[in-house]
């Protein structure tokens, strides 16, 4: 299995919480990652379209907001699958990093 970049990986995060519309997906997604990442519609709607064809997101329910159609898409359970996967790939790297970063005694990394 591929590592998942990272705006993949904010928007299945955004999706675990529950159904949302596009612009729900890019402020949480930038919640979530603390303001370092704000996706841009366009990237936003192309990676919902590729997600939706590997089968971890899907449309969830339309309504119309102003004269304007907003779309809801949902995680699938595939989609939450891959992403526990992803989590836990992360959390094992991050265990890794901080092994290594402990004292090591003399000589090794403060």
């Amino acid at each position: 299995m591929r590592q998942m970049q990272e705006p993949t990986f904010l928007i299945l995060t955004a999706l675990a919480a529950g159904p949302q519309h596009g612009y729900g997906v890019i402020t949480d997604a930038e919640r979530i990652s603390d303001g370092q990442v704000r996706l841009r519609a366009g990237t936003l709607y192309a990676a919902l379209d590729r997600l939706q064809a590997e089968g971890l997101v899907a449309a969830d329910r339309e309504e119309i907001v102003d004269g304007r159609v907003r779309r809801y898409y949902r995680l699938t359970g595939d989609g939450a699958t891959r992403l526990a996967a992803e989590a836990e790939r992360m959390r094992r790297h991050a265990r890794a990093a901080t092994a290594r970063l402990r004292p090591a005694g003399p000589g090794g990394v403060a």
